[in-house]
Formats: structure tokens, C-alpha cells, sequence
């Protein structure tokens, strides 16, 4: 099975979302069947086969989730992410005033799914391989 170590090993390599196909690659061939990233304080809970589990900790303060979501905002948001005009932290600051919650990852259908506060889908977007 996979391990923290691995995950981070991995995620160093990712420096804007331009280079996120390629991390959900690695962390595939892991063993990773999905993963749950919350914006709040940017734990993320990483499974695999088996009921298997590894959690990577808290990365930075806590941050408040906003109440209303705003997914035009989201959108424009990740849109400069993808595209390497923003770092994680900023992105996950956009995230938190746009009202996102957390996103998960699944492996199999090679897609991202970003939730709010309400545990409502804002978007789900296919991952380029």
C-alpha cells in the first residue's frame, strides 16, 4: 500500500494546477483509489483498495468557508489555477471565499468534484490523462 511519504513525494512536484494531470498520474499507479482534499485547513484523506486508508495532516491555518457559494467566482478561480497564474495556497484561499468545502478525486472516472458547505456538487470536471 501507498504511504504519506509517497503522497508527498509526489504532490512536491506539483507547483500550480498546470501540473495536476500529471501528479493524479503518480499517485494513481500508488494504488489510490480517491481522495478527499478539505479546504478548511487542507488535510486530505487518501484511499486505496481493502478499506485502506492514509490521512495527510492539516498543511496551513484554518480558513473560513464561506457560507453562500459563489461558483462563477470558483470557476474564473480554478481557470487561473489550471493555468499557472496562482501556488496551492492561494488557489485553496480562492476556494474558501467561493464557498468550496472540499473536492474529491476518483481515480476510476478521472474526475475532480468540487463540493460546498452544503455537501452540494458546484462542479465536476474530467482530468486530462
Amino acid at each position: 500500500m501507498f504511504t504519506v511519504e509517497q503522497i508527498k513525494a509526489a504532490h512536491s512536484k506539483v507547483k500550480s494546477g498546470a501540473d495536476f494531470p500529471a501528479y493524479i498520474q503518480e499517485i494513481k499507479l500508488l494504488g489510490i483509489t480517491h481522495y478527499e482534499c478539505y479546504v478548511s485547513d487542507g488535510h486530505i484523506d487518501y484511499h486505496g483498495t481493502d478499506n485502506y486508508t492514509a490521512k495527510v495532516p492539516s498543511k496551513y491555518s484554518v480558513l473560513t468557508i464561506a457560507e453562500t457559494p459563489n461558483a462563477e467566482q470558483f470557476k474564473a478561480d480554478l481557470k487561473a489555477h489550471q493555468q499557472g497564474k496562482t501556488d496551492y495556497l492561494i488557489f485553496c484561499n480562492d476556494c474558501a471565499k467561493s464557498g468550496i468545502e472540499k473536492w474529491v478525486v476518483c481515480m476510476d472516472k478521472m474526475t475532480c468534484t468540487y463540493f460546498d458547505k452544503a455537501g452540494k456538487e458546484i462542479l465536476a470536471e474530467v482530468i486530462p490523462q
